[in-house]
């Protein structure tokens, strides 16, 4: 008996008609086409895009030049310069990401013990030559200005988590 429905199901072309009838019902469905520029679709507080400095709230930079973050960066895409303050505290001179080796993994995010380096939800961005792509102290710290409202916004939400 299933040797018989086999050989029926395959003269009658059983398997195209399903697969057509799935289509033709897909047809019809509502479409989920986003249009990207004036649509845009829900981001997860954890995603990990343009890179930022932050400061703490008296306006001094967070980081403290350990080089956790330089360290652990697989892409070695992260150059750090540091510099002894007159108060004796260690403090960057020079902090670069240079975007085009980035992987955007969030290693740097997880290493760095007072949580000065992060990374945002941004990700509209672009360069048109490879020097606007080298993300400097000032940029990330101006970066982290533009972004702190949603920073702390994710951080909050992040706390949850953890």
């Amino acid at each position: 008996m299933e040797v018989f429905l086999h050989y029926l199901k395959s003269f009658t072309l059983w398997e195209l008609f399903k697969g057509l009838s799935l289509t033709g019902r897909r047809f019809i469905d509502k479409k989920v086409t986003i249009q990207y520029p004036e649509e845009k679709t829900p981001q997860s507080p954890r995603f990990r895009g343009l890179h930022a400095l932050r400061r703490y709230s008296n306006g001094e930079e967070r980081c403290i030049a350990c080089k956790l973050c330089e360290a652990v960066c697989p892409a070695l895409a992260i150059t750090i310069e540091s510099e002894v303050r007159d108060d004796g505290t260690r403090r960057t001179s020079k902090y670069e990401i240079d975007l085009t080796k980035c992987i955007f993994c969030g290693f740097c995010e997880e290493s760095c013990p007072v949580d000065s380096i992060v990374e945002t939800r941004h990700f509209e961005y672009h360069g048109e030559k490879r020097g606007d792509l080298l993300m400097t102290k000032e940029k990330l710290l101006a970066n982290a200005e533009r972004f702190e409202e949603q920073i702390a916004a994710d951080r909050e939400s992040e706390s949850r988590y953890r």
